[in-house]
This record gives C-alpha cells, structure tokens and sequence, in this order.
C-alpha cells in the first residue's frame, strides 16, 4: 500500500536529467510521457512480468494532467495501476508526485493510457494473454472474470 491511495499498489522512482528541462527550467511537457513508459515498464517487469518476445503492447491513448511543474532538483516517483482490462485493451493510470521539503508527496501530474496488445504481423489487435491479465487482476484486487 502507498501514502497516496490505497488504489495504487506500485511505486517506481524516476530521475530527472538535465535533457528533460525545457528553456524555463521545468521539465519539459512531452518528457512526461517518457516519465510514464519508465513507470509502466518497470510495473509490467516487476509485477506483471510480461513475456516480451510473446506480447506486444502499442499506445492507443494517452492523457497527461499537468498540475504542478517538476525541476531539475526535484525527488519524483511515480504511481502506476491498470484500472481497466478488457480483451485486448487496457488502461494505465499514473500519478507522478515529488517530495517538499518536509518529505511529503505533492501530486504533480496524473495522467492514463490505453495499451493495446496487437500483432505487428496482422496489424490488429488480439486478446491480452491469460497469464498476464490474471497477474494483473490478481495484483490489483479485481474480481474474478466469470
């Protein structure tokens, strides 16, 4: 369980680097996405443990929420839980939040994709494998499907 939502299982640091700044000092807009795909990849390796050579997984959407700007200095985790899996989609939520100076977790940006498991060869995409839905419905606490 984290300190910002019992709903949110999975926290992942990540590092600012210098390159993410933009000419104002704040991480630039479009590194958030980058920020994302680290957070989802290390949930995916660590919880889910997808099988990369038999699952490919594409962006079909993505929702970034900017609340509070991120700097060079700045300590930032992120959130990640998948909300929703249907047959061969499913959403990601985030929540990136950074440490103020008395250690507490401000929430800086939230944000959401929708992944999609697809066949580079037929150009379509196919249902999400067993293993990896029942690891994440296990993870995340949703109910059996019947």
């Amino acid at each position: 369980m984290t300190g910002i939502s019992p709903n949110y299982k999975f926290k992942t640091p990540i590092y600012i680097r210098f390159s993410d700044l933009d000419g104002f000092g704040h991480v630039n807009n479009a590194v958030y996405l980058t920020y994302f795909e680290i957070a989802r990849t290390n949930y995916w390796k660590q919880i889910i443990q997808w099988d990369w050579k038999e699952t490919n997984i594409i962006l079909g959407k993505s929702e970034i929420n900017y609340l509070k700007p991120l700097k060079l200095y700045d300590q930032i985790f992120c959130y990640v839980r998948t909300s929703r899996i249907g047959n061969s989609s499913f959403d990601i939520d985030y929540i990136i939040v950074k440490l103020d100076e008395n250690g507490e977790e401000q929430i800086c940006t939230t944000g959401q994709t929708v992944c999609i498991h697809y066949d580079y060869k037929a150009y379509k995409s196919i249902p999400i494998p067993e293993v990896e839905t029942q690891k994440m419905m296990e993870f995340e606490g949703f109910k059996p499907r019947s």
